[in-house]
């Protein structure tokens, strides 16, 4: 579920970056070919397995929920594992949980990662010239998964990534190709859905949802199929 031979150099450039007293996170989920690559900022303290004290998956939202609602309501987890996620607290996730948790997103053909892995001790946004820092390295993330379908999340992150000025208001429902090894890869910005970016999340899903059903030649439609009911 994770790419392992990246994890010593994302470590060091914790100890760059990142709080001092927090590990890194490292992306999870279906490592070759998945349908979707989702990426976001930078993960936080408020992930609980950024504790160093944490030895299971070392993997983005862990401890969290708003993103879980999203995901759920985009039908990347079952209900069941959705009412577990909303009865836990915190410190009640523990290794297999989380791992449960991944097997899911797995199954859906999903690898969830940030564009920097340097945890900070808070949501405070990073400076451009750090997420540069991780540019390399996940591009060489995205060549050895080789996803179908690329979503950033937030201008901040697109921009980034795409090395120009995005606002993802102006990219609603559309892509641009990015190159890395003569190899083109379809990327689509969407909204950042959590903290300061929760009043958009209705945008981020209904972006997150057309793409699952509209890219031709992608079986993601049938793969992740939408749940009936919002819970």
């Amino acid at each position: 579920m994770q790419l392992k031979n990246l994890f010593k150099t994302f470590d060091k450039l914790q100890k760059l970056h990142g709080h001092k007293r927090l590990d890194a996170i490292y992306g999870a989920g279906e490592i070759k070919n998945p349908n979707l690559f989702l990426v976001f900022m930078n993960p936080t303290a408020r992930n609980i397995a950024s504790n160093k004290k944490w030895s299971g998956l070392k993997a983005p939202w862990i401890g969290t929920k708003n993103v879980w609602k999203m995901f759920y309501q985009l039908g990347f987890i079952n209900k069941k594992l959705f009412d577990e996620i909303n009865k836990r607290k915190p410190d009640d996730w523990d290794y297999n949980f989380a791992k449960k948790t991944y097997q899911q997103i797995k199954k859906k053909s999903i690898y969830i990662t940030n564009l920097s892995k340097a945890t900070q001790i808070d949501a405070r946004p990073l400076k451009n010239n750090v997420f540069r820092k991780y540019l390399n390295l996940f591009k060489e993330e995205i060549l050895t998964i080789n996803p179908k379908i690329i979503i950033t999340f937030g201008n901040q992150v697109s921009s980034i990534i795409l090395g120009s000025n995005i606002k993802v208001s102006d990219y609603r429902k559309k892509y641009k190709i990015m190159k890395i090894h003569n190899k083109e890869f379809k990327i689509f910005p969407v909204y950042y859905p959590i903290g300061q970016g929760t009043r958009n999340i209705d945008k981020a899903k209904e972006d997150i949802d057309w793409i699952i059903n509209n890219i031709p030649n992608q079986k993601t439609s049938a793969t992740l199929s939408r749940v009936a009911k919002k819970p």
